[in-house]
């Protein structure tokens, strides 16, 4: 089991936990804020990350619209500290989402590559 501070010299330099990921914004196309990753989505056979879930709009959490991202589609900025994604908010109002009462349905195969399809990414 690891303590505190061997987790803290783990997560340095290109790796990081997945509950330090959970919660960095997310920048769009204009580099301004749309929101924050809420949970990252792994491939239980390959094991890479497959989506992470963006959540926008709503007001302290409440009434968040789920919008999930290929992972393909962000990619780090070390000066905002948070991932950017190619897409504008304007765009991102049509994406695929789901609500605060709902759940995505991750089986099912054409809502998946959807997804993939509105964002311009190839499933991986």
């Amino acid at each position: 089991m690891l303590n505190q501070g061997e987790l803290g010299r783990s997560e340095m330099g290109r790796l990081i936990g997945s509950d330090k990921v959970e919660g960095t914004s997310v920048y769009g196309a204009d580099r301004n804020r749309i929101g924050s990753i809420e949970r990252v989505m792994i491939d239980k056979v390959s094991g890479k990350v497959s989506y992470a879930v963006l959540g926008f709009g709503g007001f302290l959490g409440l009434g968040n619209d789920h919008y999930p991202l290929p992972w393909q589609s962000l990619k780090y900025d070390t000066e905002l500290g948070g991932y950017v994604t190619g897409i504008t908010t304007k765009e991102l109002e049509g994406a695929p989402k789901y609500g605060e009462r709902s759940d995505w349905n991750w089986g099912d195969d054409a809502a998946v590559r959807g997804i993939n399809a509105y964002y311009g990414v190839p499933l991986a």
